[in-house]
């Protein structure tokens, strides 16, 4: 399994009223969007723990998770298909003086837990990663 990576110039198909709506959550709400690609290697099954949050990398700041879409919450699981799959999270919103951040998914599963180091913010906190 390959190391997550940031996407910075993402090729994403989603959907207008889905992007539309979350756009509005993060405006009205301060909330962090975080949408996830991950390449399923045939039937695989996957889920978000509620333990997954973003950690301000200059403050003892830490936002939680409150919404995810087309994944599973544990102990739920997604089935996977082969090849690319989309999963958005949103996170309770980051300080304003935060820069980058870790995203960190925190659980009891050997091995199943992501990380995503140092992910620069921006103006939008809408966010796109590989895991």
């Amino acid at each position: 399994m390959s190391a997550p990576a940031i996407i910075t110039k993402p090729k994403v198909d989603i959907d207008p009223d889905l992007l539309s709506d979350l756009e509005t959550f993060v405006h009205e709400q301060g909330q962090v969007v975080v949408h996830c690609i991950y390449l399923g290697m045939g039937f695989e099954l996957i889920r978000i723990w509620p333990t997954t949050y973003l950690f301000d990398l200059h403050s003892d700041h830490r936002s939680e998770l409150v919404h995810h879409e087309k994944i599973s919450q544990a102990p739920q699981w997604t089935i996977c298909a082969l090849g690319l799959n989309h999963f958005t999270l949103v996170f309770s919103g980051l300080p304003r003086g935060c820069e980058a951040f870790d995203l960190i998914e925190q659980c009891e599963s050997q091995g199943g837990a992501f990380s995503i180091r140092s992910i620069r913010r921006n103006e939008q906190d809408v966010y796109y990663v590989r895991i």
